[in-house]
């Protein structure tokens, strides 16, 4: 006979399924349900499969896929009229997939190298010479007309095609002081890909942070993977592991607050309080750390404005990042923070509350759907004739630019911070729709 899918450590709770009436607001507002139209890779759908194994159904390989195939983007939540907490069923669900269900050589194998690099800033700031060298031969523009890589190493060319085109970056410093009267103390979070891949938008959140009267800590070479990745695979043990690792990091710093500016991650640090409440020895120091995170924006917001912003005149579309508006319900923040810079004029995107496909490495484990999703938003940016697509995620920043690109299209692109850094220093706005904050690869 075989095992039901759950075991006892930590199975979706019967308790939160019965809260769903399987009314369907949530299908519209699923990707994967928009992709295939497929009940089971609907939230209800996955819900029901829960609350299948826990009535003794085993975990086939066809219940494990349709897991498998949630991004975790949690449009569902705010579609709910019910409060279902989908995020907590998922969350339980996909530990107990990673654990229990066997997986084939090729799945091994590439969920190993993807959780032996992506996690580790260090390993992949490593990455930045030759992929740098590479993009400066003219090979990534030669592959780029040719299927020829997409045909001989799939995963590679997904990874290629997310990759931005990088420049010289330099160290962080320890601490930037604030400018003026001191409001705060706050801890920055680097982070992994922002380190390694966008360490400009570290560099413009430290200023503008600084110039709100925020003294900064950054601590570049004490700083790890916060978890976000490992938690949202179902790869619970290694997430509390990143976890203790930060909370040590930053506890007894004096810090008002630790603030994040991808929202993936501080949706995962939001939580910390959660992941480790079993921990005798974390979970006191990681609900303290996880009360004082904020987003960027909603910690500028909360604090209000001092710094003087300039005029830019640029028309923005504003994409809203998954773990930013449906995990930690920030939708208005970024937005009152572009409509305070004079002359910038904000554009809304269709179907915003529509992943875009990324969903941390699930586009990398799912090229083509997710490349189906990207190409979609990407013609939704298009669409708002904007000239600067802004988002407060790099994931959701490389996936959308290559949609971009794969359709032919240009955009410039932008962190909310560098868009106010940019305010706040009086810079021209060319310098946001040019050079580093272009698309464009040609």
């Amino acid at each position: 006979m075989s095992e039901p899918a759950f075991d006892d450590h930590d199975p979706p709770s019967a308790e939160l399924i019965a809260d769903c009436v399987h009314c369907g607001f949530c299908l519209p507002a699923c990707p994967t349900y928009v992709l295939w139209g497929e009940e089971m890779d609907s939230p209800r759908g996955r819900i029901h499969l829960m609350e299948q194994g826990l009535g003794g159904e085993p975990l086939t390989d066809s219940m494990a896929q349709h897991f498998d195939r949630c991004l975790g983007c949690l449009g569902c939540v705010t579609a709910c009229p019910s409060g279902v907490q989908y995020d907590r069923l998922i969350d339980s669900t996909k530990q107990q997939v990673e654990r229990r269900h066997p997986r084939t050589a090729r799945e091994r194998a590439l969920r190993a190298a993807v959780f032996a690099l992506f996690p580790y800033p260090k390993r992949l700031r490593l990455l930045r010479g030759p992929l740098r060298a590479y993009q400066a031969s003219g090979l990534r523009r030669l592959l780029g007309r040719s299927d020829l890589l997409a045909r001989l190493a799939p995963t590679l060319a997904t990874l290629e095609s997310l990759a931005p085109t990088l420049t010289r970056s330099g160290r962080p410093p320890e601490r930037v002081p604030a400018y003026g009267t001191r409001r705060a103390v706050v801890g920055m979070l680097t982070g992994c890909v922002q380190s390694a891949f966008f360490p400009a938008v570290n560099a413009a959140t430290s200023r503008v942070l600084a110039a709100e009267g925020c003294e900064v800590l950054i601590m570049p070479d004490r700083q790890g993977c916060c978890g976000a990745l490992s938690r949202h695979s179902g790869r619970d043990a290694e997430a509390r592991r990143f976890a203790r690792d930060l909370v040590d990091t930053f506890t007894g710093t004096g810090i008002d607050y630790l603030v994040v500016n991808a929202a993936g991650c501080g949706s995962a640090l939001k939580e910390y309080g959660e992941l480790l409440r079993d921990d005798p020895d974390y979970a006191a120091p990681a609900a303290a750390l996880a009360a004082r995170v904020r987003d960027l924006s909603e910690l500028l917001v909360e604090l209000g404005p001092v710094a003087r912003r300039h005029p830019l005149p640029v028309t923005v579309a504003y994409h809203d990042a998954c773990h930013l508006s449906h995990a930690q319900g920030i939708r208005a923040q970024p937005r009152t923070l572009l409509g305070g810079v004079p002359q910038l004029r904000l554009r809304e995107i269709r179907d915003a509350e529509l992943c875009c496909g990324s969903a941390g490495v699930w586009n990398v484990l799912n090229p083509q759907p997710a490349a189906q999703l990207g190409d979609r938003k990407a013609a939704d940016v298009l669409g708002t004739g904007a000239e600067l697509l802004v988002t407060a995620n790099p994931g959701c920043l490389m996936q959308i630019a290559a949609g971009v690109r794969r359709a032919g299209g240009r955009i410039a692109l932008a962190h909310p911070a560098q868009v106010l850094d940019a305010a706040i220093r009086g810079l021209p706005v060319e310098r946001l729709l040019t050079g580093l904050a272009a698309l464009d690869r040609a």
